[in-house]
């Protein structure tokens, strides 16, 4: 899971974001410097903004991984303004590296690929939209439950029909500086083998 902190572009505010939300029915609960933003049909909690995160925790501008001692840190900040609920998250990698066993023409769709993934402890069924994908790759992959950058949580789907569960990504989707301009999938190279958790930084 990807927590932010931006000081140039957003301030001294620390972006935890947890689910998808819908902003028609979106709305927020202050407690002290911690802002719980959730759903106001289903009280689901979407995410949350610690502000003034610098009198608190150190980090450097960017994207981080949420291990179990910033999760230690977060509660002990949530604990300080009289936040009710502790964070709690499944710190299982979201984002991991998986090897394209084989890939298969969409039934319905004519630029729609169906991928056979490993992705170590597991092979997973993901419907892709890459011309470049192909069997014999290591890709990036978001698992069911990962909440991308642009804030999109990935969910199980049916694409034409087809079940998809999980999302091979781009440079771009991804959020990487060095994001080409041509769409396509983050094709990896070098040492890395299927199920091994992907290093944003």
């Amino acid at each position: 899971m990807l927590i932010y902190y931006n000081t140039v572009g957003i301030g001294d505010v620390l972006l935890i974001p947890l689910k998808e939300g819908n902003r028609d029915t979106t709305d927020f609960r202050k407690y002290g410097d911690v802002v719980e933003i959730y759903d106001t049909e289903s009280n689901q909690i979407n995410g949350y903004n610690i502000f003034n995160s610098s009198k608190y925790i150190e980090l450097t501008d960017g994207k981080h991984e949420l291990t179990e001692e910033l999760l230690k840190q977060i509660n002990e900040i949530f604990e300080k303004n009289g936040a009710p609920n502790p964070l709690e998250v499944d710190l299982s990698p979201k984002f991991v590296v998986g090897y394209v066993k084989s890939k298969e023409k969409h039934k319905n769709a004519d630029k729609l690929s169906v991928c056979q993934v490993d992705l170590g402890d597991e092979t997973v069924q993901i419907v892709c939209g890459a011309a470049n994908v192909d069997a014999g790759q290591h890709v990036v992959v978001a698992k069911v439950g990962a909440v991308m950058p642009s804030g999109m949580e990935i969910k199980e789907a049916k694409l034409r029909d087809v079940d998809s569960y999980g999302m091979i990504c781009s440079k771009k989707e991804l959020g990487l500086p060095t994001s080409p301009e041509e769409k396509g999938i983050y094709v990896l190279s070098g040492d890395v083998e299927a199920g091994q958790p992907f290093k944003f930084n």
